[in-house]
């Protein structure tokens, strides 16, 4: 090769190199986005209805506009892919990480089953970061979990100047049945390390369904504006309801029936489970703990038994037993839950999920 030809070769591979090193970002609006449970909002990344603003109660509303549950889905056969996003509030915690709280979680379809990407990990109110490169250039089909204790007011995916970037192809997770669940904060995701880790985001991966959140951080108080809402899911094939931890003895008593025969009356049919709250590990040596915990999945057993008796056939329940295993190791702070804590909840839920469905 000549020392002419050589300089060209460098030069267009360098050219070609440069090429390839640019990243073009295209606004998430456009692609599809599941894990609401309405369509009206007042922006896209949020899960309460703008008609709630000024009739359900400000904290509820403002848990409404973080985005737990919320997943954006594209296809690309980008090498790269990158991100840019800004928060609503950049909110911290003690106990949870911030990628937990207000970052990104990409995950690609393999063939039978969603394969972790990498996260992306927030840096402060405003982001941008690649989060994985040098891969082959093939097609893939890509799900984006939103944060799990932030807001989204902006969110663009970036990839490589020469590939595409379309809505998905594939019709999973299945959103013409979804899944609702109900609860507290331990639902909305207090304390996955990553927003893919929540028992709901690990639900829709296992199902390949549809699983919407409504859990609100220590908000779970069976307010029934949100039970409303989710009857308003008349395609819905299930609703979870997981709110122990965040009710007293009276508010059970006194509202769970009423709860549950909003969600009845409009979906007489559609299979509702209650779910008994976990038993907190330091109750083992918190006497009080244990015993205010019992008691409440007691009184909720008594009010899963008045409706059976009732005649209902579509009520199921889940007892704690295993809920999270018996070693200790599954919380943050003796509430909360790690990744580990949420993957043996999830797994207990899709076996219950799967044993109704299936009876």
């Amino acid at each position: 090769m000549t020392k002419v030809n050589l300089f060209l070769a460098c030069i267009l591979y360098l050219v070609t190199s440069q090429i390839h090193a640019q990243t073009v970002y295209y606004d998430a609006d456009q692609f599809q986005l599941i894990g609401k449970v309405t369509e009206r909002t007042e922006t896209r990344y949020e899960r309460l209805p703008a008609y709630l603003k000024d009739t359900c109660r400000p904290p509820v509303w403002q848990l409404g506009k973080n985005s737990s549950g919320l997943a954006i889905r594209f296809r690309t056969n980008s090498t790269s892919i990158s991100a840019k996003w800004e928060l609503l509030q950049n909110n911290r915690m003690n106990h949870m990480t911030d990628t937990g709280i207000k970052g990104l979680d990409l995950y690609a379809w393999e063939g039978d089953h969603w394969q972790p990407v990498k996260a992306g990990l927030p840096g402060g109110k405003t982001n941008e970061l690649t989060i994985i490169t040098n891969m082959t250039p093939q097609e893939r089909e890509y799900m984006m979990f939103l944060p799990l204790y932030d807001g989204i007011t902006s969110l663009s995916i970036g990839i490589d100047s020469t590939a595409y970037i379309e809505d998905p192809s594939l019709p999973f997770p299945d959103t013409t049945h979804p899944i609702i669940v109900y609860g507290t904060s331990i639902t909305q995701g207090g304390c996955a390390s990553r927003p893919g880790m929540s028992y709901t985001n690990i639900l829709t991966r296992k199902l390949n369904r549809e699983v919407i959140n409504l859990g609100f951080s220590g908000n779970g108080q069976l307010d029934y504006e949100i039970a409303e809402l989710m009857s308003t899911r008349r395609d819905a094939s299930m609703f979870i309801l997981d709110f122990i931890p965040n009710v007293n003895a009276t508010q059970l008593t006194e509202k769970t029936n009423t709860f549950f025969n909003i969600l009845r009356e409009a979906n007489p049919g559609t299979p509702i489970l209650f779910v008994e709250t976990i038993i907190f590990p330091h109750s083992y040596y918190d006497k009080k703990t244990y015993e205010t915990i019992t008691e409440k999945n007691k009184l909720l057993k008594e009010e899963y038994e008045k409706i059976k008796r009732k005649g209902d056939k579509n009520i199921y329940y889940l007892a704690c037993d295993n809920l999270i295993g018996y070693n200790g190791e599954a919380t943050v702070d003796g509430i909360h839950l790690t990744d580990t804590g949420f993957a043996r909840m999830a797994g207990k839920l899709f076996e219950t999920i799967n044993r109704i469905e299936n009876k």
